[in-house]
């Protein structure tokens, strides 16, 4: 299915280059510029995924994925990957690929989506940033109660797609 979305994607894209160049060439010539500038800037981050994505999935055995961030590993492992989510500052471009790794070797629901939901949510390591800007008790707060929420998305995506 994925694999006929992609060919559906690319065909209405180049349709609509295609009318785009006939209607006017030379911005049809400077947006096809923009986006490959935009590509060849977007290429070490993409390369940067692949490789710590590789490196994750190399040295972390499948096993070890399914037995301790798996179904049989319980809130242990939802709530490690709740606290790993909140401390960490790992760009969403990156965690979306790991976690969707990490699921396909084995890891539950509930583990990822906590994991994915604290690390969007939860912002541990810009909370000095933010209380300069909007005060330590907003702050804190906002963190906590997105933490709690983060906690009961992991537990609804646990029970819905079970």
């Amino acid at each position: 299915m994925q694999a006929v979305l992609t060919k559906v994607l690319w065909i209405v894209v180049l349709g609509a280059y295609v009318v785009s160049w006939l209607k006017a060439p030379q911005k049809a010539k400077r947006a096809a510029r923009a986006g490959l500038m935009g590509l060849a800037k977007a290429a070490p981050v993409m390369l940067s995924i692949v490789v710590i994505i590789g490196l994750v999935m190399a040295f972390v055995p499948p096993e070890w994925i399914a037995r301790y961030l798996g179904h049989d590993a319980g809130l242990w492992a939802t709530a490690a990957a709740s606290i790993f989510g909140a401390l960490t500052l790992i760009p969403c471009i990156v965690a979306l690929p790991l976690a969707a790794s990490i699921y396909r070797e084995g890891a539950s629901v509930a583990t990822v989506a906590a994991f994915i939901s604290t690390l969007t949510m939860v912002g541990v390591v810009t909370a000095p940033a933010e209380i300069k800007y909007m005060g330590k008790p907003l702050t804190i707060w906002r963190n906590v109660l997105s933490f709690l929420a983060a906690i009961a998305i992991a537990g609804v995506m646990a029970v819905v797609l079970r």
